[in-house]
């Protein structure tokens, strides 16, 4: 008898504060663009994205508004986890966004980065309504997913509606989210230039509940060149028994201290 294949975990990222970086938008131009009802409009396609910035530029100047609008860039940190999660689970965008979306994407070079695309603008509905999260689910066969966003209060409406919805608000709390869900491979490779240190400092670190806390010789490492070779300290298990990649900033700054770096594995 033959088996259906298991489905890959669905996870499900907001894109502005969470994949895309903006700078702090100017006061004027936030107090007309995010006005709830204009924005409601726009972001659920009810009036495109040219449109919009049409009626922002009613009271400012066209030439700010399209200098605004072409703002934001990738957080790259972000992008490798989503690169990450993408090897093992199904990975999907969903962002309150204007008909311009697609656009973006592809500007940014983001848009082979998921393996669906859901536009509120094109669904006619944004978040925190819960009928959007029903939909994605309903379109993509799914009764559940990880839902990541730097808004609070999607997050929360993404959990009434059946999902694991999570606060996200920088890309520690996003790796920490990933890595605790499994989502994210679990280990961490602390690399040192030399030998007694790495084989001291995974000691410590064994001794304080780090497992496995092993060294090896890097592999990348030719046999003809020991005097370069680097040490790895190979570590998936932190003390509270949480995945190391969880605890990856912490990490970081242990291994600067040792003139050393991380990696994943």
């Amino acid at each position: 008898m033959e088996r259906t294949p298991a489905l890959k975990p669905l996870l499900l990222l907001d894109l502005d504060g969470v994949l895309r970086a903006y700078p702090p938008t100017p006061p004027d131009i936030a107090a007309i663009a995010f006005e709830p009802a204009l924005l409601d409009r726009a972001v659920t396609g009810k009036i495109t994205d040219a449109q919009w910035h049409d009626e922002i530029a009613k009271t400012i100047q066209r030439e700010r508004v399209d200098a605004w609008a072409a703002g934001g860039e990738v957080v790259r940190e972000a992008l490798q986890l989503v690169r990450a999660a993408r090897r093992q689970c199904f990975v999907a965008l969903l962002s309150n966004a204007t008909t311009r979306l697609e656009a973006d994407l592809s500007r940014l070079g983001l848009d082979g980065e998921f393996d669906a695309v859901f536009n509120s603008a094109r669904l006619g509905l944004a978040k925190p309504d819960p009928a959007i999260y029903r939909r994605v689910l309903d379109e993509l066969g799914r009764t559940t997913a990880v839902f990541c966003d730097d808004d609070a209060e999607n997050a929360a409406a993404a959990t009434a509606a059946g999902l694991d919805g999570v606060h996200v608000p920088d890309t520690e709390a996003l790796r920490v989210a990933l890595a605790t869900r499994g989502l994210i491979p679990p280990t961490v490779l602390v690399v040192l230039p030399d030998r007694d240190e790495a084989e001291e400092l995974a000691g410590e670190l064994g001794r304080q509940g780090w497992a496995p806390a092993l060294v090896h010789r890097d592999m990348l490492a030719g046999e003809d060149d020991a005097e370069d070779v680097d040490w790895v300290i190979e570590l998936t298990a932190a003390p509270d028994g949480s995945p190391a990649s969880a605890h990856r900033h912490e990490l970081d700054v242990l291994a600067e201290r040792h003139d050393g770096f991380t990696a994943d594995d």
